[in-house]
């Protein structure tokens, strides 16, 4: 059997709501509809962290955060570490990458360093900011229009209202489509990852995009009045105070807080056209029966949610379930809908076991082809998130602990084992409370369920140890 090429799109902090396929119909995504149409939408797909660093190396090594050891943004991977890119090279693939990678610190214009990575192509660019000399997107902006360059140094929020053909994300997909036609090695199948930027924050889109939700009725915030009162503190801290030089939810008026809204949908549908042209390509240079596309995002965006934006500390399902959809002609039947509870680490995989390689040992996720096939499969019922942080100035470190469960979510707020303190948490249903505004940890009518999930999430902690030593005799 031919191996399949691999086509790896991840957007960065893209709720798992913001494809119209996956039920809302306020945001305009006509190209990833039809590619969950074409192939399988995953209904549960969480990452491992909700920020980008560790939820990146989950995906790249499929690790949980506890053992990968990249722990909090602004953390470098372990060097030596190997990635699933570098496993598809050895075995004869042919990769690529364009865009962020951040599986290393690329604060204050940090130059990322390379991992043996298996990259032949390699056409970084962390972020559409001033920052590294390095930036590929900045030197092929400098170059093709220095007039908005120079002006976009001056302010750099015109590098989120960009003109759309000279938008970081324009870029991203120009750059994939030269992979796709001229750069790729044809006698080889290829991976090639595309690493979006949009629709992180800061909150902006050119304006053909802004205009296109002018008229739109967005869903309203989920919130309620006093929802906080039960929740940890650091809700309350972060929803109230700025940080990093960046509005918090409270700083914003309602009308401010609804263009936030808008221009995030703006930057969904300006990805969600890039795609367009990517998978056109696909199609034009006949390579779309034999491509593999996966289309994800490595964390979710809170968006006025809960009172709170961007993200952090938060495991609720808009920081930590994220958009899945993976098309393969011949493979999965069009229009698969899985609703088992799957995770980023379960990608590579799924990506190695297509590509007719044998799974490493160090692996923690499992492949997903037994779901997409349609066969019987004794799936895992559990999902498990890790925030771990040093935490903001004004507050204590934020250690956090989510398992998803049946119909539960968990979240444990963990402290030093030394100190004395009062035991905090969130305790969802998400049954009855899709929405996770009502926190259960307190309720005395639910005290036996969080105690029966506390017990099974040691047991999941135990069984995602890092045990990649090879035990080689007795003793």
């Amino acid at each position: 059997m031919t191996r399949p090429n691999i086509l790896l799109i991840s957007t960065d902090q893209q709720r798992h709501d913001m494809v119209a396929a996956a039920g809302n119909p306020a945001v305009s995504t006509p190209h990833l509809d039809r590619l969950a149409a074409q192939g399988a939408l995953f209904e549960n797909c969480y990452v491992q962290n909700p920020v980008c660093s560790p939820s990146r190396a989950s995906l790249m090594t499929s690790t949980y955060v506890s053992t990968h050891g990249l722990y909090e943004n602004g953390v470098d991977i372990p060097p030596g570490t190997r990635v699933f890119s570098k496993d598809l090279a050895d075995g004869g693939y042919d990769c690529g990458l364009v865009g962020k990678f951040h599986l290393h610190s690329c604060f204050h214009g940090r130059t990322e360093p390379r991992l043996d990575d298996g990259f032949r192509v390699f056409r970084w660019a962390h972020d559409p900011y001033p920052g590294s000399s390095e930036n590929a997107y900045h030197r092929w902006l400098r170059a093709t229009r220095p007039d908005l360059y120079e002006k976009a140094l001056e302010d750099r929020s015109l590098f989120d209202t960009m003109p759309t053909e000279f938008h970081y994300s324009r870029w991203i997909a120009e750059e994939t489509i030269s992979f796709l036609r001229t750069d790729r090695r044809a006698e080889q199948p290829f991976l090639v990852v595309a690493n979006f930027f949009d629709p992180h924050h800061g909150f902006g889109a050119p304006e053909e995009y802004l205009r296109r939700y002018d008229d739109v009725d967005l869903p309203p915030v989920n919130t309620r009045d006093g929802e906080l009162e039960d929740k940890p503190e650091i809700q309350r801290h972060t929803s109230a105070h700025s940080s990093a030089g960046m509005p918090s939810c409270a700083d914003l008026t309602e009308q401010e807080l609804d263009e936030v809204r808008r221009a995030y949908y703006a930057m969904v549908s300006l990805v969600d056209d890039e795609v367009g042209r990517i998978l056109a390509v696909l199609e034009e240079e006949g390579l779309a029966e034999s491509t593999i596309v996966v289309f994800t995002s490595d964390h979710g965006e809170l968006l006025g949610d809960h009172q709170l934006l961007r993200k952090g500390p938060f495991l609720y399902d808009c920081s930590v379930k994220v958009p899945l959809i993976i098309r393969w002609p011949g493979v999965i039947e069009a229009g698969t809908r899985r609703d088992e509870l799957v995770q980023w680490v379960d990608l590579a995989p799924t990506i190695l076991e297509a590509a007719g390689l044998d799974r490493p040992r160090p692996y923690q996720g499992r492949s997903l082809l037994p779901l997409l096939r349609g066969e019987a499969a004794d799936w895992r019922d559990w999902a498990l998130s890790q925030y771990r942080s040093s935490g903001d100035p004004a507050t204590a470190p934020a250690h956090l602990t989510m398992l998803r469960h049946d119909r539960w979510k968990l979240i444990a707020h963990h402290g030093s084992p030394s100190t004395s303190r009062e035991r905090t948490g969130e305790l969802y249903d998400l049954e009855t409370d899709p929405g996770e505004l009502e926190n259960l940890w307190d309720d005395e009518a639910h005290r036996g369920v969080r105690l029966e999930l506390a017990e099974r999430l040691l047991d999941v902690l135990t069984g995602v140890e890092d045990r990649r030593g090879v035990q080689l005799a007795p003793w």
